[in-house]
């Protein structure tokens, strides 16, 4: 990767990390997590390798676990490297094909990263979940919509942003 790539990876996280701490303020078992659309930004701009997307992944999951107050913080530490792999298929997949690309690949990323999440924090404090919720299911039915309703702002997000910085990028290398 370059080092502008990392730069430009890095900028993207920093602002997703900053987002993610304003939105701290919102109670709730797990929060909207808006860092996916940085780092699915930074992938779609750069469309680094399949390794170097993990990577990017994994620093968003170590950034998410740190700002977290959710049921299970270490449960990013897989579902962000899980999102990004997925950002980085299916927007190979999309990218040239349909307009919205940036957008669907953020939708699925994010929907991937969410789901992962959910299913490791099942999995690991299924117990402590059970003093919370009346039961896992109950938990699931409280969460899931937490992912789709952020799925669909983060697909927004880098729809909306991914014109604005992919000019900006090409007008930088141009000079």
């Amino acid at each position: 990767m370059k080092s502008r790539d990392i730069a430009i990876a890095g900028i993207l996280l920093a602002t997703g990390a900053i987002v993610r701490y304003i939105s701290l303020v919102i109670p709730g078992p797990i929060v909207s997590n808006l860092v996916i659309a940085f780092y699915c930004l930074a992938i779609i701009l750069v469309v680094p390798t399949f390794g170097e997307a993990v990577g990017i992944g994994v620093v968003a999951g170590i950034l998410c676990a740190l700002i977290s107050h959710s049921v299970f913080p270490p449960a990013n530490l897989i579902s962000e490297p899980v999102g990004a792999a997925v950002c980085l298929l299916a927007y190979t997949v999309l990218r040239g094909r349909i307009g919205i690309a940036p957008g669907a690949a953020t939708l699925v990323a994010t929907l991937a990263s969410g789901t992962t999440f959910i299913l490791i924090a099942i999995l690991g404090i299924a117990p402590m979940i059970l003093t919370k919720y009346a039961s896992i299911g109950v938990f699931a039915m409280t969460t899931i919509p937490i992912v789709v309703i952020t799925a669909a702002v983060n697909a927004v997000i880098a729809q909306a942003l991914y014109v604005p910085a992919s000019r900006a990028l090409t007008r930088g290398r141009e000079r």
